[in-house]
């Protein structure tokens, strides 16, 4: 086949036009670091973020920084080094409420559960008294205290003194309560998911106790943090982002397919998998973010009235714009 010279030179300038877009693409999208645990559930929906590119399809270019404990990622997000970590809004509202500017956006409303084997005689709340209750998180985890405050206001129960409580790491108290040496375990959501598919059932879920306590549906337990002067100064970034994390979450909450890939990453498979897949799908924020703050707020009353200053600082309220208002407009 003979090309004339005419077509040559259109071809050519359609082949550099075409590199031209390409590279202009390439520019457009904008690097975004987020800081994350290497073993967290979130590099989940990172992976599935990063493998079917969807931060590409957002115009960003998500690059995933990881770290060994959540302290460092905190230090990381509060010296710049970072643009997103995960975290909780206790957290974003403290630093706000001394001078920063942290703000979330929902991650997920999934939340640990007080979990009991199948055969326990412990049917409440009010059957906890005297028992031996492992606790992540330590003494001032929400839930813990949430959970601390219903049994107060419904059952007279001190839970703190009339209990034994043993505070660790979630997977020592995991195999604790596996082998018997716990009567009850509070853990974290995806520790008691694994307990779930492994003989144990759920007493109480902090979700329930939040309900109790004021909220009028899910909060968000953690949210994506950042700080809201990168976002005021990198909106399509911050935007990009969070559209590009919903279509992962998206992708998740339909396909069973996408978490038998992940399997791997995830480290479960049969029911196992499974569970962590439901308990995973049922966290997946649907309020409006203004709902969420609102209950936010209730709760943080209650939690700063039981954890007082080590955990909330001196503020008797949750600071203004702790949940980012760009998701509202």
């Amino acid at each position: 086949m003979v090309i004339s010279r005419r077509d040559a030179l259109r071809l050519a300038a359609l082949g550099t036009a075409g590199v031209l877009s390409a590279a202009g693409e390439a520019r457009a999208a904008a690097k975004v670091r987020i800081g994350v645990l290497k073993f967290g559930t979130v590099s989940w929906e990172l992976d599935t973020l990063k493998h079917h590119r969807f931060d590409a399809a957002n115009g960003i270019d998500l690059e995933i920084v990881y770290f060994a404990g959540e302290d460092a990622t905190n230090v990381a997000m509060l010296a710049g080094e970072i643009d997103i970590i995960v975290s909780d809004w206790l957290w974003v509202s403290r630093q706000r409420s001394e001078g920063g500017d942290l703000t979330l956006a929902p991650y997920s409303t999934a939340v640990g559960a007080i979990m009991v084997r199948e055969e326990s005689p412990v049917l409440t709340i009010a059957d906890l008294k005297q028992k031996k209750i492992g606790v992540a998180g330590g003494p001032l985890d929400k839930s813990w205290l949430l959970i601390q405050a219903l049994a107060s206001r419904d059952h007279g129960l001190d839970l703190a003194t009339s209990n034994e409580g043993v505070y660790g790491a979630p997977p020592l108290l995991s195999e604790k309560a596996m082998q018997g040496e716990l009567d009850a375990v509070l853990n974290f959501w995806h520790f008691c998911a694994r307990l779930e598919a492994n003989g144990f059932r759920r007493l109480v879920g902090a979700d329930e106790v939040a309900r109790a306590l004021g909220a009028s549906g899910a909060v968000s337990a953690l949210g994506y943090v950042f700080h809201e002067k990168w976002a005021d100064e990198n909106p399509d970034a911050a935007k990009g982002f969070i559209k590009a994390s919903t279509e992962a979450k998206s992708l998740l909450a339909r396909s069973d397919a996408e978490w038998l890939r992940l399997a791997p990453i995830v480290r479960a498979e049969g029911a196992e998998l499974e569970k962590l897949r439901d308990r995973y799908r049922e966290g997946i924020p649907a309020r409006p973010v203004t709902e969420e703050e609102a209950d936010a707020g209730k709760l943080y009353q209650v939690l700063a009235k039981i954890g007082g200053e080590k955990l909330v600082g001196r503020a008797l309220e949750m600071a203004p714009g702790t949940f980012w208002a760009g998701l509202s407009r």
